[in-house]
């Protein structure tokens, strides 16, 4: 009964939330085209013990209007990212006139060592620098046998904003110390992406992976913020990094003409599948309907999510994304951990729906306790 309500809860969403989601094929038939042609559930990807996530940073941006005043300025969301003139590749030519060689042109020589100095030059060149955030965590995976293992999960965006809150977590002493063993970067986004330099100030030598449809621009950037370490180009589809962990590799178009985007796949013994995201640009129903066609996981139970759902993630609320949150009942789930991209109307919309989502503390300039905020932590199973 609870795999029919699974699929219902599927064909429900499919169709509605493609704008906020900004990906029209993941609710509709043509998503399919992006999977692979797989017998259900036959992937074992083994089980691990327990999943805990502690949120760096989740505040991609502090304003929300600044930022879409820029987009607009800079010709709409389908403009290349390294065109608008944001941090830390400005130019000083204004709004839709930058460009990647010239903003990099301007920085390289203090990465990653004297990022203040860095940020600094891109503040004055950049539009709205100081409106730049950036999301981050850490999951740490407990395997069968105690063993834990770190994976830092994205680095943020504003240079001086990500040290902060590195240091605040003690993330700058783990990637020094090598407590780290790898650096997943889920998409090119630079509110997820463009902070790498704060990583490579740290540890320069952290393995890495990445989705393989990084464009030029983005892997240049990360070599010449000094790393060093051996990276991954993760392929379409799955990949097992650790008994009970996967990533998935999601190639998808997104806005800002960023393509593809990485989440993880963690199967809790006796418990069920927990799905990490960055953003979900892939769309929800895209993500779970790839877990159940799979995967074989716990007890056939989609237990836990944590991450963006990007689900009207610029508060333009439309009254048919209320199907797409009812439909998610159908899932059952037993606990959700939302960040920035989940838009503040969708998280209330989860709580008012009698969602299990887990209440962050509001700190540290994030803006609702109805998202896993800045400095909170989440533990699957509790």
């Amino acid at each position: 009964m609870k795999r029919r309500n699974f699929i219902q809860g599927l064909a429900l969403g499919a169709g509605v939330g493609t704008v906020g989601a900004m990906g029209a094929y993941s609710y509709s038939p043509a998503r399919t085209a992006f999977l692979p042609d797989v017998n259900r559930g036959t992937a074992d990807i083994g089980v691990c013990k327990s999943v805990k996530i502690t949120n760096i940073s989740e505040t991609s941006w502090f304003d929300n209007s600044i930022f879409m005043q820029d987009v607009t300025a800079s010709g709409g969301l389908l403009v290349d990212q390294y065109t608008y003139n944001w941090p830390p590749f400005g130019n000083g030519k204004g709004p839709g006139k930058g460009t990647y060689e010239e903003g990099m042109k301007n920085i390289a020589p203090y990465l990653p060592k004297d990022l203040d100095k860095a940020w600094e030059i891109t503040r004055e060149l950049s539009e709205h620098a100081d409106n730049a955030g950036g999301y981050s965590c850490l999951v740490e995976i407990e395997a069968l046998d105690g063993t834990k293992t770190k994976y830092l999960f994205d680095c943020g965006w504003n240079y001086q904003w990500m040290d902060q809150c590195f240091k605040r977590e003690g993330i700058d002493k783990m990637l020094a110390n090598n407590e780290i063993a790898a650096f997943i970067s889920t998409h090119e986004h630079m509110d997820h992406y463009f902070g790498f330099p704060v990583v490579a100030k740290y540890g320069p030598n952290i393995p890495v992976y990445r989705p393989s449809t990084f464009y030029p621009s983005g892997k240049h950037y990360m070599a010449n913020c000094g790393h060093v370490g051996k990276v991954t180009d993760v392929p379409k589809g799955l990949h097992k990094i650790q008994e009970g962990v996967a990533l998935y590799q999601f190639e998808c178009p997104i806005i800002f003409k960023v393509y593809g985007e990485l989440s993880m796949y963690c199967n809790v013994k006796d418990v069920g599948l927990v799905s990490i995201t960055g953003c979900c640009h892939q769309g929800i129903i895209l993500f779970a309907d790839t877990a159940y066609k799979e995967i074989a996981y716990e007890k056939d139970k989609f237990y836990g999510l944590y991450g963006g759902l990007h689900i009207s993630p610029f508060d333009d609320w439309d009254p048919k994304y209320d199907d797409l949150v009812i439909g998610l009942k159908k899932w059952e789930l037993e606990k959700v951990g939302c960040n920035h991209c989940t838009g503040l109307i969708t998280a209330q919309k989860f709580v008012d729906a009698g969602y299990p989502v887990v209440q962050g503390t509001a700190r540290f300039r994030s803006k609702t306790t109805n998202y896993l905020g800045n400095g909170d932590t989440l533990v699957f199973p509790s």
